[in-house]
């Protein structure tokens, strides 16, 4: 009988197995097809006051190093200047004016600019509640990239400013081609003593095959209709009317980044500040690229002192196979992607 009840118990843990790996399976595919046909929805707008944060760090450090009596005294003091702030709100009969307030959003660049998805969202939700003295910080860090994705990141930035806010953008570490582009928008520019700026140039790279295929007797046929559909190829026999023509078209693109920048920075040597090189924070400052020298950490402590700090984010919920660490595929092919891309577009570099 005791065998008989163990077998059976074997069969039924098998059986739950079973059905709780099929449910698994099912979960996932209606989350996948969820997420395919409501991307927008996977995500949402978080806010941290950092303010609090602040005062709660400055708490913690006074309970560790200060002795009990002077702990005690501490929270009597304050105790009763709350009670006195209280009682002459009463007697004025009127409500305290509020602060000002300034709105953190981050900025981490890679190759395509894909941190625009969620700065966009951020953009709007800040544009939304901000009001005419309220200022919006922009901690930036990249070092650029693909020109159309970054174009579209500087244009999220300047929807700021064309509603009238103060934008400040913060460098700690680089802000160099398509990073420049975005920071110069802004009408103030702090960087950190040795963060990387500038790089207002335009580079494109492409490997070609012709050769090798030819010895291999490999033939590729390319067929366009317009005489500047295809320039430089991969696979193809590239003239020098083709590098020529290409060459223009990267002169034209730097010529465009050029007249943004100057557009946005109107006191610089632009001859001087254009040939794709880049400069320390100290040196930057020096040619007009950035305005002032500090660190992020130091602006915003700053700004707690005489305004409420909000850092807003755009937060997504991980994938299911994310979740499960399954993504090994899809950064594979994201490695491939950029490699495609670094051959075959031009760059803010």
């Amino acid at each position: 009988m005791s065998e008989f009840l163990v077998e059976y118990g074997m069969f039924l843990a098998k059986v739950a197995t079973l059905v709780i790996a099929v449910l698994f399976v099912i979960a996932g595919i209606v989350n996948a097809g969820r997420q395919r046909q409501h991307p927008e929805d996977q995500g949402e707008i978080r806010v941290r006051h950092l303010n609090r944060e602040l005062k709660d760090l400055r708490d913690g450090i006074r309970q560790a190093i200060l002795p009990a009596w002077q702990r005690k005294a501490a929270r009597k003091e304050r105790k009763k200047e709350e009670k006195a702030r209280a009682k002459a709100g009463k007697k004025a009969s009127a409500i305290p004016a509020p602060r000002p307030r300034v709105f953190v959003l981050d900025f981490e660049g890679d190759l395509r600019a894909s941190a625009v998805d969620h700065l966009r969202r951020e953009v709007s939700a800040v544009l939304r509640v901000a009001e005419k003295d309220d200022e919006i910080v922009v901690r930036l860090e990249s070092p650029g990239g693909l020109v159309h994705g970054y174009g579209l990141a500087a244009s999220q930035l300047r929807r700021i400013r064309d509603q009238g806010h103060r934008l400040t953008i913060c460098v700690d570490k680089v802000a160099a081609s398509g990073g420049y582009m975005m920071a110069c928008i802004g009408d103030r520019i702090v960087a950190a003593p040795f963060a990387v700026v500038g790089s207002i140039g335009v580079v494109a790279q492409i490997p070609n095959f012709h050769r090798l295929l030819k010895r291999h007797d490999v033939d590729v046929e390319l067929i366009t209709a317009g005489e500047y559909k295809r320039t430089l190829t991969l696979f193809g026999e590239n003239t020098d009317k083709d590098r020529q023509k290409f060459q223009e078209e990267i002169e034209d693109t730097h010529g465009l980044f050029k007249e943004f920048v100057r557009d946005n920075r109107r006191n610089m040597d632009m001859d001087r500040v254009a040939t794709g090189e880049h400069w320390f924070g100290t040196r930057a400052r020096e040619l007009g690229l950035v305005d002032d020298l500090m660190t992020s950490d130091e602006y915003l402590g700053g700004c707690c002192e005489d305004a409420e700090v909000y850092e807003v984010s755009w937060q997504t919920r991980p994938r299911l196979a994310e979740r499960l660490g399954l993504s090994v595929e899809g950064t594979l092919e994201r490695v491939l992607e950029n490699w495609f891309h670094r051959g075959a577009h031009r760059f803010w570099q």
